[in-house]
């Protein structure tokens, strides 16, 4: 990144305190960075997670497959989906807060005895898989927030700081070099002053 500014004192102050402020900055991103990092690594565990116990739920589903065909599937269903906003790490979250299911009446009498377990199943089979797509969700926005933030961290450390201490070096060079050439021209016109000085009063004595 190409920073502009001019060999003057202005610009020099204008540079001091632009590189003041992402020093200052760059300890907090990066201990967010360390934060979001530490959050996907966890969400990515508990995605995991609900992806193995929904693969057992699913499993125990299918060992009784057969008992299915005598089960009426409309007799549930997910009406609503409750969730809660939490940031972490900074990041607004959505997470599952509760599943409601409307379960419609029926007979303990003329269906068969395990309808009542079939019921419980199918809620959690609902459940776990709605709780791993919140999961995905909230891993997706997290590692969206960690990459941006390791950009910046990346951006203040590797480009914007060293170009501002490279500009301000050049800038306290020239300024040197504009003082050290304005001191030896004093030097060389005091010089030519005391010779002609030196002169003037050769002549007249």
């Amino acid at each position: 990144m190409a920073i502009k500014f001019q060999y003057n004192k202005t610009s020099q102050q204008q540079l001091k305190k632009q590189l003041n402020m992402r020093e200052r900055t760059l300890p907090i991103i990066k201990s967010k960075e360390s934060a979001l990092r530490m959050e996907v690594k966890r969400s990515k565990r508990e995605a995991r997670e609900l992806e193995e116990k929904l693969e057992t739920q699913i499993q125990t589903y299918e060992a009784m497959f057969a008992l299915w065909n005598e089960f009426d599937a409309s007799l549930i269903k997910v009406a609503d989906v409750e969730l809660n906003i939490k940031k972490i790490a900074g990041v607004r979250i959505p997470l599952l807060d509760e599943v409601k299911f409307e379960i419609l009446p029926y007979s303990a009498f003329n269906n068969p005895k395990w309808y009542l377990d079939g019921i419980d199943l199918l809620k959690g089979l609902a459940h776990t898989a709605i709780g791993r797509e919140f999961a995905l969700a909230k891993l997706g926005l997290l590692e969206h927030a960690r990459k941006k933030t390791t950009q910046k961290v990346n951006l203040f450390e590797k480009v914007q700081i060293p170009g501002y201490q490279d500009a301000l070096l050049k800038i306290k060079r020239f300024m040197e070099d504009e003082e050290n050439l304005s001191k030896s021209s004093q030097k060389i016109l005091k010089s030519i002053l005391e010779k002609k000085e030196n002169q003037r009063k050769e002549e007249e004595s």
